[in-house]
């Protein structure tokens, strides 16, 4: 089975919906020193190269928001985790688009 990636959020759609208040579980699978220069506040970080071993950390019942610097990493991840059953969108553009806070 090959995946579609249709699930997509821009950056500016996902600033907006976290601003009005909405809870969103958004995951960072950059590496170790791009996280440290800022990711969104409440992101989890898991880099990309761990994924399959720690994907057991995210729950598979939530939807989950997929970040990277740029998009294509996100997208790899959305396709691994989509397989594994879980509910995932890639956010497209990336933190080079991120419009929004970060710590």
């Amino acid at each position: 089975m090959s995946f579609q990636l249709d699930k997509e959020i821009t950056p500016q759609e996902l600033s907006e919906r976290l601003k009005s208040g909405e809870r969103m579980n958004i995951l960072d699978v950059r590496e170790p020193e791009e996280w440290a220069e800022g990711h969104i506040p409440g992101a989890k970080h898991i880099p990309l190269g761990q994924l399959y071993n720690r994907h057991v950390e995210l729950d598979p019942e939530q939807e989950h928001v997929v970040v990277c610097r740029s998009g294509g990493r996100s997208a790899m991840a959305c396709e691994l985790l989509s397989e594994g059953g879980y509910n995932v969108i890639n956010m497209v553009g990336g933190m080079l688009a991120w419009p929004g806070d970060i710590e």
